[in-house]
């Protein structure tokens, strides 16, 4: 039997009001809850399998009108002032079905419950200098041990270090540093659970992923296109899903650099990949993949910063698709 998938077109009901700006990260509850983490008015929403919004908070007052913010490339953009994060980046569930959001000009990485009620923070809002390896300096992600609750944080944009930390938020050890040889990174971006025993960290910017012990040692790598986001599969599917990022300016419109989802077994060999080769708003391409999801089904989220690398650069600036869903089909 082999695995395909195809494209959900217009799966996302968002209601007239709300303004994603873009769905930065994406993350599924053991009940196929599907979480948007996103840079508009109201800064989690959640939908059902079938793309309809059952809950959405993080804002109090989403029509107050907007505010400009310095994003983490230095570029001006507007955010609602009464959102809770400064700067949506990463959100993740755990194995109680807690969430962990991620903002990245924040410094923080905030645990809540399924209606948003906080349950722990780790970071005190302030940067950490400069890869100096303390955290946080532009927190990128975040994973939890089903087994002990322990927390691994990638703290990436201005550092290069993986932080553990124990259920209570207490720092255990931290680990990496700036560099492109095995256990250095290169902005480790997302980070992710790698069976029981391992975390699997995308490097981006060294175009690969590396797994490590749970202690922090390095145990092996594979090449991956601009890897920027990781995910196990659920239940019996033990792939790793990776999303990936197109090329550099000076190579835009080569086909086949980024802009899909490849799979891949645990020893790193390729299972499978989708999306089409050049990118676009169509429902079988990317734009900009940032974050990715799985389903208990199997079916496959991908969230987007498509108007950061995109839309922002259109004339006029522009909202644009980011948010996708990919329907997993047995043969």
């Amino acid at each position: 039997m082999s695995t395909r998938f195809e494209p959900v077109p217009f799966w996302a009901k968002v209601p007239h009001g709300i303004w994603l700006q873009e769905a930065t990260a994406v993350a599924v509850d053991s009940a196929d809850r599907v979480y948007v983490f996103n840079r508009g008015n109201m800064p989690v929403l959640v939908f059902d399998r079938d793309g309809n919004v059952i809950d959405m908070w993080g804002n109090g007052d989403p029509g107050s009108g907007t505010r400009l913010i310095t994003d983490a490339y230095g570029n001006a953009l507007q955010t609602w002032p009464g959102n809770r994060w400064l700067r949506a980046h990463s959100i993740r569930t755990d194995h109680e079905d807690n969430l962990w959001l991620v903002d990245v000009l924040g410094h923080t990485i905030t645990k809540t419950d399924r209606s948003g009620r906080e349950l722990l923070r780790l970071g005190n809002g302030e940067a950490a200098p400069a890869q100096s390896g303390e955290p946080f300096n532009r927190p990128t992600d975040v994973a939890v041990n089903p087994a002990n609750g322990d927390i691994y944080v990638s703290d990436g944009y201005r550092n290069s270090r993986i932080h553990r930390f124990d259920r209570e938020g207490r720092l255990l050890q931290s680990w990496g540093e700036a560099g492109s040889d095995p256990g250095q990174f290169s902005l480790p971006h997302n980070i992710a659970m790698f069976g029981a025993d391992g975390v699997i960290v995308a490097d981006r910017e060294n175009h690969r992923v590396q797994v490590f012990s749970l202690e922090g040692e390095f145990r092996t790598q594979w090449h991956v296109h601009h890897a920027v986001a990781v995910v196990g599969g659920r239940g019996t599917d033990s792939n790793v899903y990776v999303a990936e990022q197109g090329p550099p300016p000076v190579q835009h419109g080569v086909p086949n650099l980024g802009h899909r989802v490849s799979i891949y077994d645990r020893s790193g060999e390729l299972q499978g990949r989708f999306g089409a080769t050049l990118p676009g708003e169509r429902a079988e391409q990317f734009l900009w993949p940032h974050s990715i999801a799985v389903d208990s089904r199997g079916d496959v989220y991908v969230a987007e910063v498509s108007y950061t690398e995109v839309g922002s650069r259109q004339d006029p600036a522009r909202e644009m698709t980011s948010l996708r869903k990919w329907r997993r089909i047995e043969d």
